[in-house]
């Protein structure tokens, strides 16, 4: 794995961008930084050496956003998604990456663009999908996480759904990742996917990580309520065309 200077600047350019979007927009944003990446290396040494960064910020995220999480989802959320985590690790080099990346981009846009447009009002915030659509969108999240680190969309649909304070809606989903992130460990460590080249570079940007999060929080906490759900929806939307963009041009 050799990169040359812009690809060390976009690589943590990427990095930072992840962190504040994992701390400040649910994780909308934190798809971008193994496609960046692979630019470079392989998608299976970007995702190695994504994992280890994740988590760390993910420990960061949860000091910062302790007692701020709905319990409730996240005990719906995370069994689906260890049976994601699963089939993803069964589907890793055998189910094509841009299948994988073209359907969930394509229901993201179309589900940003539905909210966007207003039509069908939001459910109120305490009103709950059923079970079953948590597991599914769970299960989709742990799926596509496994992958290439991009569970944010089906996740994001499934929180964006509930309406609920910016901060749960934040909280909730840095709790979910970390519980996700952790659990990908013993799977990526199965596939042979960690090599000391990335477990060194994973080092190197890990130093970027705590800016990522404080910048994230920071800007949280200047965005008023609708126009922040606005910003997570326009967001999504633009994670979706940058999946379906990998998943047709490929």
């Amino acid at each position: 794995m050799e990169m040359d200077l812009a690809g060390w600047l976009v690589t943590g350019f990427a990095i930072l961008i992840t962190g504040i979007s994992k701390s400040g927009l649910g994780g909308a944003l934190g798809g971008l930084a193994v496609p960046f990446m692979s630019m470079w290396m392989s998608p299976r040494d970007a995702v190695a050496v994504m994992l280890p960064v994740l988590i760390t910020m993910d420990m960061v995220g949860i000091r910062a956003w302790r007692g701020k999480a709905d319990w409730q989802d996240l005990r719906t959320l995370i069994p689906g998604a260890l049976v994601g985590i699963a089939l993803g690790t069964l589907a890793f080099g055998v189910m094509s990456d841009r299948v994988v990346k073209g359907s969930i981009g394509l229901i993201a846009v179309g589900f940003a663009v539905q909210r966007l447009l207003g039509k069908g009002r939001p459910p109120a915030s305490e009103a709950r999908p059923p079970r079953a659509v948590g597991w599914l969108w769970g299960a989709g999240s742990g799926f596509t996480s496994t992958l290439a680190h991009a569970g944010a969309p089906p996740v994001m649909i499934y929180l964006l759904s509930r309406r609920q304070p910016r901060e749960t809606f934040v909280a909730t989903s840095v709790f979910f990742f970390a519980v996700i992130n952790l659990a990908k460990l013993p799977f990526y460590i199965g596939l042979d996917l960690f090599t000391r080249e990335t477990l060194v570079m994973s080092a190197l940007f890990i130093p970027l990580v705590p800016v990522g999060v404080w910048s994230g929080m920071r800007i949280l906490k200047h965005i008023p309520e609708r126009p922040f759900y606005l910003f997570a929806t326009a967001a999504l939307g633009l994670s979706g065309v940058k999946l379906l963009w990998d998943g047709v041009v490929g």
